[in-house]
């Protein structure tokens, strides 16, 4: 592989608070270093000053030995009484991680600081860190401090920000791009007249053996890049420190899922990863974030990236990556509904006309620029309704497509997919799932998926015809990934959660083949690695997705759509949508006011009125409202200029001036500790328990989910009955003999009852059978009741009758 760069690891790795006990010089010094202690840092923070914040880099890599000398001057020379043995001029106020950036509110500055982590995955040898744990202090002395009577409650807003719920970070790999963009990066060509000089330091920072020998020094070129400031969530709150520390202090935090599941193919293995990385900009919760704001921004979006990795490499550069990226987010209009009649539904209104469709251009051309083209949409609002509600969108959504594409080349316009999925999925003659595998497969086909090797040989040996009708780009590396699907549904939720996973699934039969691991590219359901593995992941990351910003879990799973799920499913729907309204009605807006707080889209000011004060946070997220724009944005040439050069390629991938300027290149001893991706990840210094390392600990197909019998198929790709853990369905059976099986095994399960009465607030509830005077409607569901011993065989046919009454009772008889 032609790999011209490697991710330098920051050397801030770990953190010591000291504050110094001198009355008249009150100092905070924080002592960064690396895992192996070999290389130290140290920030200076003045305490003197009660608004300001003054931070002091010297810019300096102290060694260990170094760095002892310092801390031992400044405790001889901040005792209290010189020459005093009892007394200490210096004290350890807390270990940390990193810090999570600077905040300012009416007094003086708080740093926050990540005292506890927890790895959640690793990607070619760089970890991934949940923040588990948090410490705000405040940085003025006692003496000098300014009180002000409101700013108690300022910090209670801004900790209502739980950083110890699904907060990621790394320390060496970017989150807040994608691998294909990561990877990209390190294929760029190399000019050695754009990267920094060799680093030349002591020996204790980089050894290399051939030194002695007289050959030349190995150099590498270390690569530092500028995050995707739209998916961190603490950017703002290190602007202030941006440009006067060193950037290894920087540690940027991604908000959203992070899950990862270890496959084992006959002892291969195989990591499959999840990463959503939750927009920034334009967030909020369910009722009071809907559509999109003057700058093309919508409420939740949410970036999904599923990873392969065949483990048995670790190397990112060595090692066998495959990726592919969906989106979901609200219908780019102006709209939102009112919560103030405390309805489960609140009507839908449009805010503002827009018959250009300008916001709707704003959004698009910020995915061209990411993602490339094709853009597809998959728009799942209902369509026929007795009462229009949802159908509003969709006649606003489609006519702004339209016209955004008579400006665009035909090849590279914005394709729309409209379909019903709640009233399919009411259809007992109709599998929701089937037509969503159809949608999944045509969409793979169109964008294709990353990977970062060429055809394996077994591909012209066995090959397969849906493997040539494969889209995406084909480079001399292996494979990219242009254009995107983007699922909305409502609140982009329940629906849209069980058509990502649809597309997953798709998408991750065609990796595997990629990567060699299977001989074509297909998966079925009641696999161990589908029904066990990759849908519990998809199900955490709904849940997770759906508490953020609904306020619970999700309502309708993915058992749910295939009509499987056990009874007692029912009752947790009903909680989860009595969890979700109470969620909607009396907690989000205080969930709202701290992600604006956190967020720093509101910043406190005595000029100003508080933040619990303001009516609507309305014009803190629509900047035209206050500020007029300087140059009017184009109706026709609706795109960013130089956009169509590179398409159907991503624009942010391209080799162009804009993008060179985002990476920071610096020349390196290949031995340098900046760039051992072993020695951070393994920590051959620490002693540690084997027991206790990721890789045993992380979620295992083989230990969680196969059955443990003897003589059972051990292969996560055979169908196994949800009855008969113990024996497998014979091997001689066609996919389509076994995809026929499947059919029957979900029609013999009882239906669910039905769903509108079960859920009225929840997003696939359907209005339009309702009467609209509020009288009792009836509805006759048949279940049948077969014997255990014999599923062929009918035992007796009955009709439950269920009565909604005005009161909204339901009687069963």
């Amino acid at each position: 592989y032609n790999y011209f760069f490697l991710f330098i690891i920051s050397t801030i790795l770990h953190l010591f608070y000291y504050f110094t006990n001198c009355i008249f010089f009150p100092r905070y010094f924080l002592v960064g270093s690396n895992n192996a202690q070999t290389k130290h840092r140290v920030l200076k923070i003045d305490r003197t000053e009660p608004r300001d914040l003054v931070i002091i880099d010297d810019k300096h890599v102290y060694s260990q030995q170094e760095v002892r000398e310092l801390l031992g001057r400044l405790d001889l020379g901040n005792r209290t009484k010189i020459g005093q043995k009892g007394s200490s001029g210096l004290s350890r106020a807390v270990s940390a991680y990193g810090i999570v950036g600077f905040v300012r509110f009416l007094e003086g500055y708080y740093i926050v600081l990540i005292t506890k982590r927890r790895r959640m995955a690793d990607i070619g040898g760089h970890s991934i860190y949940k923040i588990e744990d948090t410490n705000m202090i405040y940085i003025p002395n006692d003496s000098v401090r300014v009180t002000h009577p409101d700013e108690a409650r300022y910090v209670r807003i801004f900790q209502n920000v739980d950083l110890s719920s699904n907060f990621y970070f790394s320390y060496s790999y970017d989150l807040s791009h994608s691998l294909q963009y990561n990877m990209t990066l390190l294929q760029m060509p190399c000019d050695a007249g754009e990267s920094e000089e060799l680093n030349t330091s002591g020996r204790q920072d980089s050894f290399d053996i051939f030194e002695e020998e007289g050959i030349p020094t190995q150099v590498v070129h270390g690569l530092i890049n500028e995050p995707y400031a739209k998916y961190v969530w603490n950017v703002r709150l290190l602007e202030k420190v941006k440009d006067i520390v060193h950037p290894d202090w920087l540690l940027y935090i991604i908000h959203g899922f992070c899950g990862q599941s270890k496959l084992l193919i006959y002892g291969r293995p195989v990591h499959v990863t999840l990463i959503a990385r939750r927009s920034s900009r334009f967030a909020g919760t369910r009722f009071l974030k809907r559509g999109a704001n003057c700058e093309g921004d919508v409420a939740n979006e949410v970036e999904t990236e599923q990873i392969i990795h065949d483990a048995s490499v670790m190397s990112l550069t060595a090692g066998s990556f495959s990726s592919c990226v969906q989106v979901r987010g609200s219908v780019p209009l102006y709209w939102s509904q009112d919560i103030s009649t405390m309805m489960p539904k609140p009507p839908i209104r449009l805010d503002q006309a827009d018959p250009y469709a300008h916001v709707a251009a704003l959004h698009f051309d910020q995915m061209l620029q990411r993602f490339g083209s094709p853009i597809i949409i998959l728009n799942l609002v209902k369509k026929r309704e007795k009462r229009k509600h949802e159908k509003i969108l969709s006649e606003e959504f489609y006519p702004a497509i339209t016209n955004l594409n008579q400006f665009l080349p035909p090849e590279h316009g914005i394709e729309y997919i409209a379909w019903d999925m709640a009233r399919y999925t009411k259809s007992k003659l109709c599998n929701v799932l089937d037509r969503l595998s159809m949608i999944a497969e045509n969409v793979v086909k169109r964008t294709g998926f990353f990977v970062n090797r060429p055809d394996f040989y077994c591909h012209t040996l066995r090959p397969d015809e849906r493997w040539g009708d494969l889209g995406g780009k084909v480079t001399p590396n292996g494979r990219i990934q242009t254009g995107v699907l983007r699922t909305n549904c409502v609140d982009c939720l329940d629906r849209t959660n069980t058509a990502q996973f649809m597309v997953g699934k798709c998408a991750l039969a065609y990796q595997l083949y990629a990567l060699g691991m299977i001989d074509k590219p297909k998966l079925q359901f009641d696999t161990d690695c589908v029904s066990r593995l990759f849908e519990e992941l998809y199900e955490d990351h709904g849940d997770t997705l759906s508490l953020q910003y609904g306020g619970s879990q999700l309502v309708h799973r993915v058992k749910t759509y295939r009509k499987i799920a056990p009874w007692t499913q029912h009752s947790k729907d009903i909680m989860q949508t009595l969890s979700r309204y109470y969620s909607n009605a009396f907690s989000d807006a205080d969930r709202q006011d701290a992600i604006n707080l956190f967020l720093q889209v509101f910043q406190p000011s005595e000029s100003k009125p508080h933040l619990w004060e303001l009516p609507t946070d309305f014009y803190l997220h629509h900047s035209d409202t206050m500020v007029l724009p300087h140059q009017q944005h184009s109706y026709t040439h609706w795109w960013t200029d130089g956009l169509l050069t590179f398409l159907p390629s991503p624009y942010d991938e391209a080799q162009c001036e804009k993008n060179r300027r985002k990476v920071a290149v610096k020349r390196m001893n290949r031995f340098d500790e900046s760039i051992d991706i072993y020695t951070e990840f393994f920590k051959p210094y620490e002693l540690t328990s084997f027991d206790d390392t990721f890789s045993i600990a992380m979620t295992n197909s083989s230990r969680e989910f196969m059955p443990k019998t003897v003589g059972l198929d051990p292969s996560p790709f055979t169908v196994r009955k949800p009855d008969e853990s113990a024996k497998s369905v014979l091997g001689s059976k066609s996919s389509k003999e076994e995809a026929v099986l499947q059919r029957k095994t979900a029609a013999s399960a009882p239906p669910p009852p039905s769903e509108e009465q079960i859920s009225s607030s929840s997003e696939d509830d359907s209005e339009e059978e309702r009467e609209e005077d509020g009288t009792a409607s009836q509805r006759s569901t048949p279940i049948r009741l077969t014997e255990p011993s014999d599923s062929s065989r009918l035992h007796e046919v009955f009709t439950i009758k269920h009565a909604l009454t005005p009161s909204g009772l339901v009687w069963i008889c």
